[in-house]
């Protein structure tokens, strides 16, 4: 894969023309304000992150504001985004930033991938646009528009294919006006070269273009090999009413959901209510029965069945340190799971409306 020239003119030139400028994150360019946006778009789409994006600024303005919040509240503004260890990841970088760096990036590419949650990619990103610092960004954008421009035959994530993008992607970066050559180059992946149904007639590449020329742009990029359907999990999920309040469990830092707030679950074969009385240590006065659903993750599909258990007012649970008591309206303020916030809701307005189940 050789470069080929005038890369880097067509596609200012097209930004200038036709790239997006008024996006949030695209004014009073800070490495913070950028760092935060790259974050939030990875695997999310510009017009979800938005409103996420805006209410998080409002919020935790700069890194020191964000360093000094705690989980809880930066994982409850990330409610709804998924990949939770993106936020995480965020928290504990601004806390080594205020602590290691006085606030500050760091000046070089290295520095910065020292931080939680930023790899090669995204610490280009942060300082080309910030900062126009000429350093080359692949992220799954630029890969879908190199490997057209390329006809690249292999997928983008064996290493040896990586690498030769890697390659293309830093000789195609100019010295020159980098931070709007990187939005450009997002910016075209996202609007032109996109995954399906590609507008490669008002593409400023596509005299090169060797996917278009092909007449086959949504071939490339080739596609990971297929692995096996994804398996199939099953839960239970116990939303424990006492009174006006409901239990709520805090799960592990790490793994799924970490640092969120959840619902206590049971094995899907497990008796409901002898096992709830059994490891809650309550009295289980009723249950209602809500609506099933399938949530899917990146790797499995996770099937829940959610009950809502009423139990003694003055009841007491066993672990207390692991749980706590809310009001469902405190309790969707918290950082949670999108499921657990959709079976919150649901049991908001289940009083009277669902199957009661004999006891």
């Amino acid at each position: 894969m050789t470069p080929k020239n005038n890369f880097a003119p067509r596609v200012l030139d097209w930004f200038d023309q036709h790239g997006r400028k008024h996006l949030p994150w695209q004014h009073n360019k800070t490495p913070y304000r950028v760092w935060i946006s790259e974050i939030m778009l990875q695997q999310t789409q510009v017009t979800t992150v938005i409103p996420y994006y805006e209410r998080f600024m409002r919020s935790f303005p700069d890194v020191y504001s964000l360093a000094a919040a705690s989980q809880d509240e930066v994982l409850a503004h990330w409610s709804g985004l998924g990949y939770y260890a993106r936020g995480r990841n965020l928290h504990k970088a601004a806390q080594a930033l205020v602590n290691d760096w006085e606030g500050e990036f760091p000046a070089t590419q290295e520095g910065v991938c020292e931080l939680p949650g930023i790899g090669r990619s995204t610490a280009a990103a942060i300082l080309s646009i910030s900062r126009n610092e000429p350093l080359a960004i692949l992220d799954g954008n630029v890969k879908r528009v190199l490997a057209r421009f390329h006809a690249v035959p292999t997928w983008p994530g064996e290493r040896k294919t990586e690498t030769a993008m890697w390659a293309l992607a830093e000789a195609y970066t100019p010295q020159d006006r980098c931070g709007d050559y990187t939005q450009a180059m997002m910016d075209m992946g996202a609007t032109l070269c996109t995954r399906s149904n590609p507008s490669c007639e008002r593409c400023p590449l596509k005299e090169d273009c060797e996917a278009f020329a092909m007449g086959a742009p949504t071939a490339f990029p080739k596609s990971k090999p297929k692995k096996a359907a994804k398996p199939v999990r099953n839960t239970q999920m116990l939303v424990v009413q006492r009174g006006e309040t409901i239990l709520m469990e805090k799960r592990p830092a790490s793994g799924i959901w970490g640092g969120l707030w959840s619902l206590p679950e049971l094995d899907f074969d497990d008796d409901t209510i002898q096992v709830a009385e059994l490891r809650l240590g309550v009295q289980v006065d009723n249950v209602i029965s809500l609506s099933p659903f399938r949530h899917t993750f990146s790797h499995y599909h996770l099937d829940i069945v959610p009950y809502k258990l009423v139990v003694q007012e003055k009841a007491q649970v066993n672990e207390a340190a692991k749980y706590q008591w809310f009001e469902i309206s405190e309790a969707l303020k918290l950082g949670l799971p999108t499921p657990i916030r959709s079976i919150l809701e649901t049991a908001q307005e289940a009083v009277g409306t669902q199957p009661q189940l004999n006891l």
